[in-house]
């Protein structure tokens, strides 16, 4: 099976699990929608089948070369050992860094996007091995700005506000701040 190894397997079948699922749970609203021809579940798809794409490329590359070092590559070291998953904190950060996504996308429902995308952001960068505050804070503010800029004003994409009291509120806030900039143009 050209230079495949059993992880290059397990991690294809995961994506490929991962794009099954997505598009199976796609039917769940398909739904014509007056001003745009292809249906709510156009642009999932065409992001679900990106992703087949990238796993199936990624599966053909791996296949080819193997888990091989490659020259210039950036972030990649001569002599990557790869990581201990042996060493207990390796290991829970690794968990954590799986599971901070699936508890944020729990608490869309009752938290909203607009409250909760701040904590998983600054989440994320510490998990990911930043740990002064100052850095966190600033790129988690960037990030946000950059975040409710393109879906509030540039798509104009509604988004989960959640249902519990002082995170609906605040949702509500950002929603009524965005209309008030949107009635400046």
């Amino acid at each position: 099976m050209g230079r495949l190894t059993r992880p290059h397997l397990v991690e294809a079948a995961i994506w490929l699990a991962i794009v099954v699922i997505f598009f199976a749970f796609s039917f769940e609203f398909n739904q014509p929608i007056e001003i745009y021809i292809f249906g709510a579940t156009a642009w999932p798809r065409v992001i679900i089948i990106l992703l087949l794409v990238a796993a199936v490329g990624n599966l053909f590359y791996q296949y080819k070369h193997g888990s091989a070092t490659q020259e210039g590559r950036v972030g990649v070291a001569v002599s990557d050992d790869g990581a201990d998953f042996g060493d207990p904190a390796t290991r829970n950060k690794m968990i954590a860094v799986l599971v901070v996504p699936f508890l944020f996308a729990w608490l869309l429902k009752p938290v909203g996007i607009y409250f909760a995308a701040p904590f998983f952001i600054a989440a994320i960068i510490w998990l990911f091995g930043e740990h002064r505050l100052r850095p966190i804070l600033i790129m988690t503010a960037v990030i946000y700005v950059i975040f409710l800029g393109l879906f509030l004003v540039v798509l104009n994409a509604p988004l989960p506000q959640g249902n519990t009291s002082p995170f609906y509120g605040y949702s509500a806030w950002i929603l009524k701040m965005n209309t008030k900039l949107q009635g400046l143009w």
